[in-house]
């Protein structure tokens, strides 16, 4: 008898990936075998979807969908169209609230404003290779003006508790997550989560929550294993993403979603 179908949420930089982009065979081999049994592995990320779009293809996945932006942004893949993909499920919000509250207590910072499938509007050079894309130097004016999915500060510290106060208060969240040892925050609306991206996946396609399975390491991955039936830590998170899932794998550098993928498959 033919399994039902699963919904596989990965992460992708710590859990697919290596800090300096590899990616293992057994991972390759796990990740294309259970597509053909007829699973649902969906990459849910971070990254926005110009970054996600060559791991995909790296990947073989050609169809399908993917979870980017930490949720703000879902594509369905499509080969066969003009960019490989469609949007599926947009959420943006205006950028003035978030980019005047990072000016009130975070005045040096940053900003980049993600443009969908080309890259972000930036305050000043980032000087990080990890922010994917074409970016465009733009006034800071013109930034509280625009619109996006998600509003992003590299190299982060946790602000002080007024500033989650007041991106609170006009319905926005903070979260945190680390790409080859640099720490990033991305603002976006309150409740747009990896977790959000997902479960409008698993109620299209009809699967039980039972049927789910997520994969991750750092804080915004959290939403995602509390969110799974069966959510898997990789071994080199943090104490707090360990405790929200319901099982730890070995780190990346022991490869530890390959074994979590081939039980799966068994």
């Amino acid at each position: 008898m033919t399994p039902a179908p699963m919904l596989i949420g990965l992460d992708i930089d710590g859990t697919i990936m290596t800090a300096d982009e590899f990616i293992s065979s057994a991972v390759r081999e796990a990740i294309t075998e259970l597509r053909l049994r007829g699973h649902h592995v969906v990459l849910a990320t971070g990254r926005p979807l110009v970054a996600v779009l060559p791991v995909l293809k790296d990947l073989g996945i050609d169809s399908g969908w993917a979870v980017c932006s930490n949720g703000s942004v879902t594509a369905r893949l499509d080969a066969s169209g003009p960019g490989a993909y469609e949007l599926d499920d947009v959420v943006e919000f205006p950028a003035g609230p978030a980019v005047d509250a990072l000016d009130a207590h975070l005045p040096h910072a940053v900003i980049g404003l993600e443009n969908i499938g080309v890259g972000y509007s930036i305050s000043a050079d980032f000087g990080s290779p990890r922010l994917h894309g074409s970016h465009i130097i733009t006034p800071v004016a013109a930034l509280r003006a625009m619109r996006t999915p998600r509003v992003v500060v590299a190299r982060a510290q946790h602000p002080p508790a007024q500033f989650r106060a007041d991106v609170a208060a006009v319905d926005l969240a903070d979260s945190y997550y680390s790409i080859a040892d640099e720490h990033w925050m991305d603002l976006a609306p309150a409740g747009i989560t990896k977790a959000y991206g997902l479960d409008r996946l698993r109620a299209r396609l009809g699967i039980p929550t039972s049927a789910t399975v997520a994969v991750g390491d750092a804080d915004n991955d959290i939403d995602m294993l509390q969110w799974a039936g069966h959510g898997v830590a990789m071994g080199h998170a943090a104490a707090d993403v360990i405790a929200a899932a319901d099982d730890v794998t070995w780190p990346i550098t022991d490869d530890g979603l390959a074994p979590v993928l081939q039980s799966l498959l068994s």
